[in-house]
Formats: structure tokens, C-alpha cells, sequence
């Protein structure tokens, strides 16, 4: 059962619906988590993490990024939101979570692609910590063996196949995630066979990433086919003003069962890699 939750819908600068959920403490201890999903990744993946840390007295917000989820009203092959449109929702519920409380430090947890959009989202001054999960560049050449060919596969034929097949990317016809919009399709896919990945695409002024001087974590998992450690290690880069604390968590180390890609956010992992993260914030704000 969710902990004090409600939903409710934002209006993004895109002029956007967007469905959020809020997880709301009995007691409060002044700090709010946005968590920011993975690609095609339904808010509701994330409720036990964000029921958690409302139990341990933080407010939670997840969200559907637009075109996704409960945040879609439309066909989806009528929906003509990018990249910059999720990047802008990720802005738009920080903003709100900010205007709610402003007092509380406001802590953004990333998921795979959420970590990405960072770049592209001009409220990411309103944070005071970011913890990213398996973020990372989807150049296909940071990954080694099946997963190099899975991803080249992912970015040559998969997206430019069935995306204009579908008028959609059918990525749960396909076993993968939550069917995504067509241009969000088109533009991670020309992000993915550059090298420099979204850099390739934006002068480096114009993204953020320079601009952010919080303190980061970054976590990467071992036999993550999505997030190689040197894929990871390449987006932590990019962070060149903050103090990063860059993690390659071993499973074996830690007594733990293997994470990949999507594990962290399991219920099993919540005397381990939940209780790091509450040690980092609390230690980090």
C-alpha cells in the first residue's frame, strides 16, 4: 500500500499535462526527492523506492514523462514530444516540488536517461544533490561484446525499422519497455551513433551540465547491458563543477544479489543500496 500518496497533474513549460505522484511523510524532515525514470520506465516502477523514503520522512515525486503512461490523453502516434520535451518535464516538477516547499533540500534521483536530460533542463539549479542510477551515454562503442551489438542493433535497425512502421517505437510489442514516441525514438537514436552522443548535437554551452556545482553520485552496476562502467564514466565526466562521487557497486562485495540495469529500485535491495542512498543525501545536504 502507498505511503500518503496523491496524484496530480503540472502543466509544463511545453504547455504539457503532465500526471505526478506524491508521496507525503507523516513527519517531515525537509527534503524532497524527484526521481526521474529510465526511458519507456512507468512511474509506478519507482513507488516502493519513493514509498520508502516517505516513510523515512522525505516528500517524493515521481512522474510520466510526456507521451508515456498516465501522462499520455493522446494517440500516441499524434504525440510530437523529443527529448528537450521530457528534459523540460524533469524541469517542470522540480520547479513544482521547489514552489510546494521551499525550504526543503531538493534531491533529484536520475534512472538511466533521466540523467541525461540534466543537460537540457534549465531548473537544474534548484537542486541541492543528484544521484544518478546507471546514467549514461548510449554510444554503442563504450560497451563490450553482446551488449556493443545489442545496442548497435537498438540504434541501426531496430529504431529506424519499426519506428516508421508503427508511427510509434514499439518497444513493448518488442519485449523492451513502454511504447515511446516518434521523435523521442529519432533523436535518442541520432544521440546514440554519435560519439560524443547528445555533446554531439548541442553546443556545450548550451547544456548544463557545466553549469551544476552540487554534489553528485553517480552508481553503476556490473553486467548492466545498458550502462557499461566506461558509459557511466563518461556521462560523470561531464559533470566538471560539481564534486562527483563516482560508485561501480559490486554485488559480490556488498553480500547483495545482482542489480543490472533496473535492480535498484527493488524492494530487496532496501537494507543495502536504499540505505546507502539515505546515508549519502543525508550526509550530501
Amino acid at each position: 500500500m502507498n505511503y500518503g500518496v496523491k496524484t496530480t497533474t503540472i502543466t509544463t513549460a511545453s504547455n504539457q499535462d503532465l500526471a505526478l505522484s506524491v508521496f507525503k511523510p507523516k513527519q517531515s524532515n525537509h527534503k524532497s526527492i524527484v526521481i526521474s525514470s529510465a526511458t519507456g520506465v512507468l512511474q509506478k516502477y519507482y513507488f516502493r523506492f519513493a514509498n520508502h523514503f516517505a516513510q523515512l520522512g522525505f516528500t517524493v515525486y515521481t512522474f510520466d514523462y510526456y507521451g508515456i503512461g498516465a501522462s499520455n490523453s493522446k494517440n500516441i502516434k499524434q504525440i510530437t514530444a523529443n527529448l528537450n520535451t521530457w528534459a523540460m518535464d524533469q524541469a517542470a516538477v522540480l520547479k513544482y516540488a521547489k514552489e510546494k516547499n521551499p525550504e526543503h533540500k531538493l534531491v533529484l534521483i536520475t534512472h538511466s536517461i533521466g540523467g541525461q536530460l540534466i543537460g537540457l533542463n534549465p531548473e537544474i539549479k534548484l537542486v541541492d544533490a543528484i544521484i544518478t542510477v546507471a546514467s549514461q551515454t548510449g554510444y554503442w562503442k563504450y560497451f563490450q561484446g553482446f551488449s556493443k551489438f545489442r545496442m548497435c542493433m537498438f540504434w541501426y535497425v531496430l529504431i529506424p525499422v519499426f519506428t516508421p512502421l508503427f508511427g510509434y517505437f514499439p518497444a513493448k510489442q518488442l519485449g523492451l519497455f513502454e511504447n515511446i514516441p516518434k521523435q523521442v525514438a529519432y533523436q535518442w537514436r541520432e544521440w546514440g551513433i554519435h560519439p560524443e552522443y547528445m555533446f554531439g548535437h548541442f553546443k556545450h554551452t548550451s547544456l548544463y551540465f557545466n553549469s551544476i556545482r552540487c554534489n553528485v553520485l553517480a552508481l553503476s552496476f556490473p553486467r548492466d547491458i545498458f550502462a557499461s562502467k566506461a558509459s557511466v564514466d563518461w556521462l560523470a565526466s561531464k559533470f566538471t563543477q560539481a564534486e562527483v562521487d563516482r560508485r561501480h557497486l559490486i554485488p559480490e562485495e556488498l553480500q547483495i544479489k545482482d542489480i543490472q540495469h533496473f535492480g535498484f529500485f527493488k524492494k530487496a535491495f532496501k537494507e543495502s543500496l536504499w540505505s546507502l542512498t539515505e546515508t549519502w543525501i543525508e550526509e550530501n545536504t
